[in-house]
């Protein structure tokens, strides 16, 4: 029999793929939003996967909505993509955030819990959580320093997957990924929004791009790479948590440049810094050691940053000089 699949936050970027990876994989894929029935669920519309996939409606802050549906489809494996995923919306909306991630993560764990079904879980947790390393390449052993409400969120889910994986011996598993992007991000994150500035004015659009701090760095990748490595932490003989990361880390500046060279423009005639988009705390250097994943997962990312960024440009249709 085909294995069962649950995918919370279904509708994003990552849980688009991820239902795309499963299906492909001959699972059968049910996915979750808060309501299913008004739900357009674009991403998966896009990949032309919607008529494929079963959905329900689950708010994950409700813990009788979470358990009816994990008893009407009994999975074997969930994958909990929910929650507010947008570290400069977490500092506007900071109770939203914590409550959509952490109490939504505890009430999954605690529903497999008291239905005691050998359900495999996995978690999408962040390299926010390692806050400022000093330039140190994070791995599974280094502390949290969270230094936004996205981050402590993500520290808490981490911390209670941890927790009832030890004391209930539950398969639950945190993937900590670093940044990953696609065509499917909307423009409110930095990268697309650079990304689709970038291509309106090399159409002829006289606008300007006005950014924050530039001088940050990110480890980027590919999104729909990443999703492999969500399926192989759930694939092991016991759960363990592993950073997700390409091993390669970026200036945000280098991103820009990069972006707007592949479209044939010089990004300093372009783009303009404005000081009120800073945030209030921010990690200046985000870098890597993803050597645990390559070792017992044999996972690597193969797309890099520049990679990711001539896939995206390709997606926006702008003719390359």
């Amino acid at each position: 029999m085909a294995k069962r699949a649950l995918i919370s936050g279904i509708s994003g970027q990552d849980g688009a793929y991820l239902a795309k990876f499963l299906l492909d994989k001959g699972y059968e894929v049910h996915g979750t939003a808060r309501d299913a029935q008004i739900s357009s669920f674009y991403n998966l519309q896009l990949l032309g996967l919607k008529d494929r996939i079963v959905f329900h409606s689950m708010a994950l802050n409700d813990f009788r909505s979470v358990l009816q549906v994990l008893n009407k489809v009994q999975p074997d494996e969930i994958y909990n993509l929910a929650g507010q995923s947008s570290v400069a919306l977490s500092f506007e909306q900071p109770v939203e955030t914590l409550e959509s991630i952490s109490v939504g993560s505890l009430n999954l764990l605690e529903a497999i819990r008291f239905t005691d079904s050998p359900i495999k879980l996995y978690n999408a947790g962040s390299s926010e959580c390692f806050g400022n390393t000093d330039g140190q390449a994070a791995n599974e052993e280094t502390p949290f320093r969270p230094r936004s409400p996205y981050a402590v969120a993500k520290a808490t889910a981490f911390w209670e997957v941890a927790n009832y994986r030890e004391s209930y011996n539950l398969f639950a598993c945190t993937g900590i990924l670093f940044n990953h992007e696609s065509p499917l991000r909307p423009e409110r994150f930095v990268t697309m929004k650079i990304i689709k500035a970038a291509c309106r004015i090399a159409r002829g659009s006289t606008e300007k791009l006005y950014l924050g701090n530039i001088s940050i760095s990110r480890d980027w990748g590919n999104a729909e790479e990443y999703v492999e490595a969500m399926w192989l932490i759930l694939q092991r003989r016991h759960p363990e948590d592993f950073v997700i990361a390409t091993g390669e880390t970026n200036t945000l500046e280098e991103f820009v440049s990069e972006v707007f060279r592949e479209v044939g423009l010089n990004w300093r005639d372009h783009v303009i810094s404005d000081p009120s988009l800073l945030r209030p705390s921010e990690i200046m250097v985000s870098r890597a050691n993803p050597a645990k994943a390559f070792k017992n997962l044999q996972w690597r990312a193969s797309l890099k940053m520049r990679d990711v960024i001539k896939i995206i440009i390709g997606t926006e249709r702008v003719e390359i000089p």
